[in-house]
């Protein structure tokens, strides 16, 4: 029997398969077609201070190998989230869940990462500074050195559960973020979030997103993740969770090769909703067929 559990940021998870945020909700729609809790865990869909109700649309345009994605963050926000989403995920999901969070200002990114580090089923905190689809924030804080130090410092100062931050792969050099962010006390980082796209609509000559520009995942990506997981999994002495256009059992373990602790799956669930189940099925024997022993 193949051992698929891993060590992230000190708690084991039973295999290193992670929906990714905004693939996943908060997990209801999901345990209505299969047991979530054969997830290592799943990080819940992005969270901030208020409720957001997300770009105009249209919001979402599809591209070969993958899709562009301008939501916005739509997320009822952190209050409704911890008297609502959470009570009601308990009863499904009986593992420490990974809480992913973002903000337009430092102050935001404190006060709901204060908020969400004291709820008991929170294992971990993603702060997403990565999103390259709102105005004012998310990203913003993910494309300086200095800017993502001074929001992790701030943020590793009232969480009490170990902190992953995301990482925009709209950089220079991702390994330099990834550095900043360990030395302001980052306990893992996260990449790569979705690159910056556009697509023009043929018949009105106008961008397709309302956004006019969007986040490209898919197969499309996973080449650059595995490239950027494995320069910072080198640079850096904290976990590292890749992610990016994973779609298979084996893309996961070109994952770990690389240099991820675990791996999430994100625009894979919106395709086929038992996307992470059939990679954890499928993964005790693609380690066998490649001789690799987990973590």
């Amino acid at each position: 029997m193949v051992d698929l559990s891993v060590d992230l940021c000190g708690i084991t998870i039973d295999n290193p398969v992670i929906p990714a945020s905004g693939t996943f909700g908060y997990g209801q729609e999901f345990a209505k077609l299969y047991d979530i809790n054969i997830l290592g865990t799943f990080s819940f869909k992005g969270t901030t201070w208020e409720p957001r109700f997300g770009n105009e649309t249209p919001r979402i345009a599809e591209c070969p190998a993958g899709m562009l994605n301008a939501v916005g963050l739509q997320n009822p926000g952190v209050h409704h989230v911890i008297e609502h989403e959470l009570p009601e995920l308990k009863k499904i999901f009986h593992k420490p869940v990974m809480a992913n969070v973002s903000g337009f200002s430092v102050e935001q990114y404190v006060k709901t990462c204060e908020l969400l580090t004291k709820e008991e089923q929170v294992g971990w905190i993603e702060l997403n500074i990565s999103c390259p689809n709102v105005h004012g924030g998310g990203m913003s804080f993910g494309t300086d050195p200095k800017a993502a130090a001074e929001v992790v410092s701030a943020v590793k100062k009232v969480v009490t559960k170990p902190l992953i931050v995301k990482l925009t792969p709209n950089v220079t050099d991702i390994v330099a973020i990834a550095k900043a962010c360990e030395d302001a006390g980052a306990d893992g980082v996260s990449l790569i979030n979705t690159l910056l796209g556009l697509r023009m609509d043929l018949k009105t000559g106008r961008p397709l997103l309302a956004n006019t520009t969007g986040g490209l995942s898919g197969p499309a990506v996973f080449p650059v993740a595995v490239r950027m997981v494995y320069q910072v999994a080198k640079a850096v002495k904290i976990p590292v969770v890749g992610l990016g256009g994973v779609t298979t059992a084996e893309d996961v373990l070109e994952m770990q090769m690389a240099g991820a602790a675990a791996v999430e799956v994100g625009t894979a669930n919106l395709i086929d909703p038992y996307a992470c189940k059939k990679i954890i099925e499928d993964l005790p024997a693609v380690y066998e067929k490649y001789g690799y022993k987990s973590k």
